[in-house]
């Protein structure tokens, strides 16, 4: 059986989950509300205060779906109440990152500035003006838009310029070896 699965959701006080046919979910907390259209093989039981995730049978699509419809469900429940945020930092000499209303202005060593819109239900941060935060209530927006970032110039091995993650790793080279004399 699937551990994360079998798991319940909890609904927090606040948020309002409605299961319409063809498992059409939707999500409304105090942050926004979220829609997604779940496996119809899948099936969603609300009771006061929490909602179960079962499968019809032991088959491997449905052993696949389970725990992934209930980690999806979750996310969805987590978005509308926390939200989600994803920090990036850049580094490099003369890097930086500015706001010009919600457009995100980077200058990151091109001969001219990168200029980026946030897509709908995205918004940009800056703290400093090397730290970018990226924050929604949909967790793959989130995630899909600090990727989008960071593939403006993503971290070089040799020095560690470039857009990265926080609390990314580097791996770094060595560089060329010196003249031997």
């Amino acid at each position: 059986m699937s551990r994360i699965g079998n798991m319940p959701v909890s609904v927090p006080a606040g948020v309002d989950i409605e299961i319409g046919g063809d498992n059409a979910v939707t999500v409304k907390g105090p942050k926004g509300s979220l829609s997604q259209q779940f496996a119809a093989s899948m099936r969603l039981h609300r009771d006061n205060g929490i909602v179960l995730v079962e499968r019809p049978d032991n088959a491997r699509e449905h052993r696949s779906l389970h725990g992934l419809t209930r980690t999806l469900l979750n996310n969805m429940v987590v978005g509308v109440t926390e939200g989600y945020k994803r920090d990036l930092e850049i580094q490099g000499v003369g890097y930086r990152a500015a706001l010009d209303n919600d457009v995100l202005v980077l200058s990151v060593g091109f001969s001219h500035p990168v200029r980026m819109m946030a897509p709908e239900g995205v918004a940009y941060s800056l703290d400093g003006n090397t730290r970018v935060s990226v924050t929604g209530i949909d967790k793959q927006r989130v995630g899909e838009e600090a990727a989008r970032i960071r593939r403006v110039r993503p971290p070089e091995p040799y020095k560690g310029k470039g857009i990265r993650y926080a609390g990314e790793q580097v791996r770094r080279k060595a560089g060329k070896a010196g003249k031997a004399k």
